[in-house]
């Protein structure tokens, strides 16, 4: 989506002005501030989630102003005074942004996204922090599982008119590509992000003709080199298949084209499948293809290829675009720091609940891998200044019971958090979404099998140097006296 055309500027939670303005009226709109985003869960139980949106953040960052409209509504609310309007009218956005690359692996409470800067716009920016990396982060999540699930066979992304509106559809077609998807049925995603826009015909093709073989016969006809027809609008096994059977002998192969795919939008998926299998091995067509469609997700298509089914390729929609049984990616943003007198004064968040107590500071984020593997062993939250040295051993431990600790050795520790924005200007190319698809995938390889898991997966190590640990306890205990 082109969002160079769109001014979201006001696409905020209220309160982001009200204290914005506040923080105007008692002089603090200089005060330098420090906000970390994360997560505490991976949706469905997950071993791992996939950062992605990061892309769309930065176009929204790189045209954040105020229209005389957006002063105009906020004069007309009667709560902001005339000095705050003026400099929301001269704004010009001035912080820093780490963040972890689109396509990567991120864990909870790693921070996967900061961002330094003046404590207004610090602020000010959290809801589209919040909104673009948490949709696309679930979506590209969640069509990663499915596709993990199909065991090489490709997957489409056919959601769009299940999505929770036009953004849903596009830019989750964006994710789903990011997840492993090999295309979509979202034109717009094709024409405005380059994942292949792919489709065939609804039943209401089929319907539309007299008979059945003619509409497939006016399809192959029009799309001899890609022809996939649907073969369940009135009785798969008897008419569909049958009449799909026919009209590849009859229009592609004598042309040279190859007999093309079916597919199957209904009914028991593993028994039709392999009804249909056998019916197109006895007339010759070995290479013809089997598509299944119709409320799918990594579950069923597990189970699917448990049981043997013939399948080639999954069509998957409302399941996926949604994130169906999870679709909330519970990502959040806090504040960590302030600074005074250029000196960074941590910030603590404390809670009874345990995964919300909050880790303080300005940090970076190392992911160590085996030399001889190149598998992931753990990733370590450091204070920023704190640089991990992987020619000497380092010591992990578990931050909530310390005596749990492991010398790693032979390894390489790579910093995840980069530069996108310094002082408001963008430092950051971002790659094309292939190379992003491509460097997903060679970064997924990296984990070990354990965490793919979707039941009950091993839990990636996500520790705290022991700077950082201490900072955080000793912040602790002085507030909890």
């Amino acid at each position: 989506m082109n969002l160079k055309s769109v001014n979201l500027t006001m696409l905020v939670d209220f309160y982001e002005l009200t204290m914005a303005h506040g923080y105007f009226e008692n002089g603090m709109e200089d005060q330098i501030a420090y906000f970390d985003m994360f997560f505490r869960r991976v949706p469905d139980e997950g071993g791992f989630a996939i950062m992605a949106g990061l892309e769309q953040l930065i176009e929204y960052l790189k045209h954040l102003e105020f229209t005389d409209e957006d002063i105009e509504y906020l004069r007309s609310k009667q709560l902001f005074s005339e000095g705050f309007l003026t400099y929301l009218k001269n704004f010009k956005f001035a912080c820093d942004i780490y963040a972890i690359p689109e396509g990567t692996p991120i864990f909870p409470n790693e921070p996967i996204l900061t961002v330094r800067g003046p404590i207004i716009q610090a602020q000010f920016i959290e809801t589209m922090i919040l909104l673009s990396i948490n949709h696309q982060s679930l979506i590209a999540t969640k069509s990663n599982r499915i596709v993990r699930a199909a065991n090489g066979r490709p997957v489409l992304e056919l959601g769009a008119r299940r999505a929770q509106g036009a953004d849903g559809a596009i830019l989750g077609a964006r994710a789903a590509y990011i997840g492993g998807c090999k295309g979509t049925a979202c034109t717009i995603s094709d024409r405005d992000f380059n994942v292949p826009a792919l489709g065939t015909m609804a039943h209401s093709w089929v319907q539309t003709f007299d008979s059945e073989y003619e509409a497939f016969k006016k399809y192959a006809e029009l799309y001899p080199e890609n022809c996939t027809l649907l073969v369940d609008t009135y009785n798969t096994l008897k008419s569909g298949v049958p009449n799909a059977i026919k009209v590849f002998k009859e229009i592609l192969i004598p042309k040279g084209y190859k007999p093309g795919a079916i597919r199957i939008d209904s009914g028991d998926a593993a028994y039709l499948s392999k009804k249909a299998r056998k019916l197109l091995d006895e007339a010759g067509l070995h290479e013809t293809k089997i598509v299944i469609s119709n409320s799918l997700d990594e579950y069923i298509i597990k189970d699917l290829l448990i049981q043997n089914a013939p399948i080639d390729s999954f069509g998957v929609g409302e399941r996926l675009i949604t994130s169906k049984t999870e679709p909330v990616f519970g990502g959040v943003y806090k504040i960590v720091a302030v600074e005074k007198e250029g000196q960074m004064i941590p910030k603590i968040k404390i809670s009874n609940n345990i995964e919300k107590i909050t880790n303080p500071g300005s940090k970076q984020v190392y992911r160590l891998y085996d030399r001889d593997t190149q598998k992931a062993i753990a990733d370590v939250i450091t204070l920023a200044h704190e640089k991990i040295d992987d020619t000497k051993p380092y010591t992990i431990f578990d931050p909530e019971h310390t005596w749990k600790r492991k010398e790693i050795t032979n390894f390489i520790a790579r910093p995840l958090l980069a530069p996108i924005f310094l002082n408001g200007e963008l430092v950051y190319t971002s790659p094309t979404l292939e190379e992003i698809v491509t460097y997903s995938k060679e970064q997924i390889d990296m984990l070990w099998e354990e965490v793919l898991r979707f039941e009950k997966p091993h839990r990636y190590y996500v520790d705290l140097s022991e700077e950082l640990w201490t900072l955080k306890t000793e912040l602790l205990e002085k507030y909890s006296k």
